[in-house]
């Protein structure tokens, strides 16, 4: 029986999209194991914050991931693609840590060649919308529109104190899960919930590590 280990990723600008949250993660990758008759032996949490020069930098999690996997001889797997990036750039440095990743939604038979396929057509896809948006901007502007406008300042700064309370209030609504298990399973001190929550890798929304005041900010967001 092959041997698994779970790794599940969330982004503070992403939970929601597409069924990307924890515990959608977490049950199409116990239905997977299950299918196809593996061994599911460690599991990997990381909350993205977008701090760090460079992608493994922001992916501690995903470092100790790849050693526990390398040292057990097991292999890595994710419930899809971009899980992991949809950079081909990264996806062939991981390739190169010599573990086997495993894409549920590809299938247990996708060989690294597949998988460098797929994450080289969602790079694609990713560039094109983004060459759709400067073309959209573009014209916008040949029609008179005023771009960046510094009169708009105080609008501005109005949307990115919210974007800033929606990406709290994301990064609350990734982590509080773990929280609540802790606590069913009687870690209910604020102390010991941040020492529980440094031990498994998981950052704080600012990619440090959990104290009780950071605890208790984030328990009361719950209320």
């Amino acid at each position: 029986m092959q041997a698994v280990i779970a790794y599940l990723r969330v982004s503070t600008d992403k939970q929601g999209k597409s069924g990307l949250g924890i515990e959608a993660q977490r049950a199409a990758i116990a239905r997977f194991v299950e299918a196809e008759g593996l061994e599911l032996i460690g599991e990997h949490l990381e909350v993205e914050t977008g701090k760090g020069a460079d992608a493994l930098d922001r992916r501690p999690v995903l470092r100790d991931a790849l050693a526990q996997a390398r040292k057990a001889k097991a292999a890595v797997v994710v419930a899809k693609l971009d899980r992991l990036s949809r950079d081909v750039a990264f996806i062939a440095g991981l390739m190169a840590q010599k573990v086997p990743f495993i894409v549920t939604e590809l299938g247990a038979d996708a060989d690294p060649f597949m998988i460098h396929i797929y994450a080289a057509l969602a790079e694609k896809e990713r560039a094109m919308i983004g060459e759709r948006t400067r073309l959209a901007l573009a014209a916008k502007k040949a029609h008179g529109a005023t771009l960046g406008n510094r009169t708009n300042l105080a609008e501005a700064q109005t949307m990115g104190a919210a974007a800033n309370r929606d990406a709290a209030n994301a990064f609350a609504a990734n982590v509080l899960p773990v929280v609540r298990e802790l606590q069913a399973s009687g870690t209910t001190a604020v102390r010991a919930i941040a020492e529980a929550l440094n031990t498994r890798g998981i950052r704080t929304a600012r990619g440090g590590e959990w104290h009780h005041s950071t605890v208790r900010n984030l328990l009361a967001r719950e209320g």
